[in-house]
């Protein structure tokens, strides 16, 4: 019952300051994490942590940092052995300053990113459901998606795909989930209150996914499914770093239902998967109290 994430893997490199300098000035790094980073890499290792099986199809680099990156994703019990090496690997850096506020610096080179032949090369034997990031390019994500219609494996997406490659994509998608940034560019509305969330997530359901999530801005995930919607909270308090909460929503939310939960324990089990993430510096996940608390009820 292995997921496999399609998506990016990064060298992320996290900094806590004291505040952000004006130009020419300096600042005191006070925090340095070194963490594996991306999107597919973040997701893999949080279902792991919630009890899934997980496996990441991405890129590291053919450089010094390659190695490390993916004996750091083995290590933490993903199944890396469709991980490609080649070029040089992605940089991230988040730069967090004392108010928990962000600004995150990326340098992704073209040979990180996937390719469709990647896609061909990786076998789907064993992949109980593919979660494609959709930051990768769209030909990639609609080759990833094709392939698992021909095993009859269900699709999860993350993020709004490149332009041009939504009608493909959309119709092969069981579930879809966007940001409020992501929703607007993908649809040309800003989901600036839940009932706009809820008129952009019901013209989504019609075009493909059977369960979207959407974030509304100051106000939480707003989940629609066919039958139904459920409202989850945003954190009013104890935010140290947004970094990830959007790949621990996605993981608990498709941990959840593998294991045939109700949408709204799904969504809660999402909301509570970011609401840990935030609390952190960095946005690597750690969600294994989570998974004990959770799996008990």
């Amino acid at each position: 019952m292995t997921v496999l994430v399609v998506g990016q893997i990064a060298r992320d490199l996290v900094l806590r300051c004291d505040g952000l300098p004006e130009s020419g000035g300096s600042a005191t790094i006070t925090e340095r994490r070194e963490l594996v980073g991306g999107k597919g890499a973040n997701q893999a290792v949080a279902l792991t942590q919630l009890g899934v099986p997980a496996a990441v199809l991405g890129v590291v680099g053919d450089d010094g940092h390659g190695p490390w990156l993916r004996d750091q994703l083995a290590a933490d019990g993903v199944d890396v052995s469709r991980v490609v090496r080649r070029g040089n690997s992605a940089l991230m850096v988040d730069l967090v300053d004392d108010p928990g506020s962000r600004r995150l610096f990326e340098h992704t080179p073209t040979e990180s990113m996937l390719t469709v032949d990647d896609v061909r090369q990786s076998s789907l034997d064993s992949v109980a459901v593919v979660s494609l990031q959709l930051q990768q390019p769209g030909e990639v994500m609609v080759a990833a998606a094709e392939a698992a219609h021909r095993y009859g494996v269900p699709v999860i997406a993350d993020g709004n795909p490149e332009p041009g490659y939504a009608a493909a994509l959309l119709p092969m998608l069981d579930v879809l989930r966007l940001d409020a940034a992501e929703a607007e560019a993908l649809t040309g509305r800003a989901p600036t209150s839940v009932q706009i969330a809820s008129q952009i997530g019901t013209e989504l359901l019609d075009a493909g996914p059977s369960l979207v999530a959407i974030a509304v801005r100051g106000t939480g995930d707003l989940v629609l499914w066919r039958a139904g919607r459920d409202l989850v909270p945003h954190t009013d308090g104890g935010v140290v770093d947004q970094t990830g909460a959007g790949d621990a929503f996605m993981a608990g939310l498709t941990a959840a239902l593998l294991d045939e939960a109700d949408p709204v324990t799904a969504a809660n089990v999402a909301g509570a998967a970011a609401r840990s993430t935030v609390a952190r510096l960095g946005g690597r996940p750690e969600l294994t109290a989570l998974e004990k608390h959770w799996r008990k009820r």
